[in-house]
């Protein structure tokens, strides 16, 4: 027997380096030059200046933390107008602010859960949906994506009390919608609630990015609680639940990624109420978006329609993705490579996201970067 309690980890990295999926941390600089296809600025408003003058107002009058949990000292006026604000924007009675969008969905899985109840999650669903399905000691059933017949099936034929069902609305690897207006027909059916992550939703579908749940009329509704990033289109960082108002009650003493966090910091507070004020005045930037999706897709041989910001180009072969990934960025492109276990075995990719305020310039500078780069990669 080894003495060094850790030696397995240099098996699991020679693993790793073999099959191509080794990971490394790659710094911006400031002043980069690169074209961005891989953050999730989809509105291009991370550097908008009402968006930092939010964030220094707020750093200005708050200081740099929020000094404790949001029950203790970690809540500011500023975190109650966003709460507000979000809800209004997407149509819901009530809103909480998290400290990552991470942590809001593992609240409110696991506040509206527990033992003696079950969920039924989506095979698409972020990590964050599936690690709060874990924690959740519910009965958990993983459906196939978009499976309507499972779905009906699974809730149809369950024996505990409560039910509850988790989907993305905008898979973040594909891109594609879940069918929302079915899902919630078969929970209302089967007295199930729909929790569903609009982190890529928010800021592309909509009226004026409003959402998929707000798109397909279905904003409002008591039985469907939306959870949020405000890392991705609002340019900043932190989470949200929205729901209605006893939800939003029973999480404040219930969801434990609420109680027992430190309050999202006041500047990241301020940086969303920002972006969110420009996407009320400019809501134009959401159809921007797809738009440019669309572009992106037809450069890179893609003949559907993306139906959000992201554009997957299969390559197959984790390494193969990787070199792609590599080669975008030497000729100025910076691009997202997907691989096992972000995306199915078989399935690396390169993962493009538009932004609303990709420039012809560069549009066109893009072109020839993914005709170079994906006529050999492709072969």
């Amino acid at each position: 027997m080894t003495s060094d309690a850790l030696s397995w980890l240099d098996d699991r990295e020679r693993e790793r380096r073999a099959s191509g999926l080794r990971r490394e941390l790659r710094p911006r600089t400031a002043g980069a030059q690169l074209i961005d296809l891989a953050s999730n600025d989809y509105l291009g408003l991370v550097r908008h200046p009402d968006v930092i003058d939010g964030a220094i107002t707020a750093l200005r009058r708050w200081g740099g933390g929020s000094t404790g949990s949001r029950l203790v000292t970690g809540s500011t006026t500023e975190h109650a107008l966003l709460e507000t604000e979000l809800a209004e924007f997407v149509g819901a009675e009530a809103g909480l602010v998290f400290a990552s969008g991470y942590a809001a969905n593992l609240g409110v899985v696991t506040a509206l859960s527990g033992k003696g109840s079950l969920i039924v999650s989506d095979a698409g669903s972020h990590a964050s949906l599936v690690d709060a399905c874990r924690l959740s000691r519910a009965r958990v059933v993983v459906a196939p994506h978009s499976d309507l017949q499972f779905l009906d099936q699974t809730l149809g034929a369950r024996t505990e009390q409560r039910a509850l069902v988790v989907t993305d609305s905008v898979f973040s690897a594909d891109g594609d919608l879940a069918p929302l207006r079915q899902m919630h027909a078969l929970c209302r059916k089967h007295g199930a609630v729909l929790v569903v992550d609009e982190a890529h939703g928010i800021g592309v579908r909509g009226t004026g990015g409003r959402g998929l749940v707000h798109e397909l009329g279905l904003a409002g509704a008591p039985d469907i609680v939306v959870t949020a990033t405000l890392s991705k289109s609002l340019a900043s960082q932190g989470g949200a639940v929205l729901g209605s108002a006893k939800v939003i009650a029973h999480l404040i003493d219930s969801a434990r990624t609420f109680i027992f966090d430190t309050g999202l910091a006041p500047a990241a507070v301020g940086a969303a109420r920002g972006a969110l004020q420009v996407l009320r005045r400019e809501p134009e930037r959401a159809a921007m978006v797809l738009d440019r999706a669309a572009a992106l897709a037809r450069m890179s041989g893609i003949d559907a329609i993306p139906e959000s910001a992201v554009v997957s180009v299969i390559l197959g072969d984790p390494q193969r993705a990787f070199d792609a990934a590599l080669r975008c960025r030497e000729l100025g492109v910076h691009v997202g490579c997907f691989r096992p276990p972000s995306v199915p075995e078989g399935t690396s990719r390169l993962r493009l996201t538009a932004r609303a305020t990709l420039s012809a310039a560069e549009l066109a500078v893009i072109s020839d970067v993914l005709g170079t780069v994906l006529a050999p990669a492709a072969t």
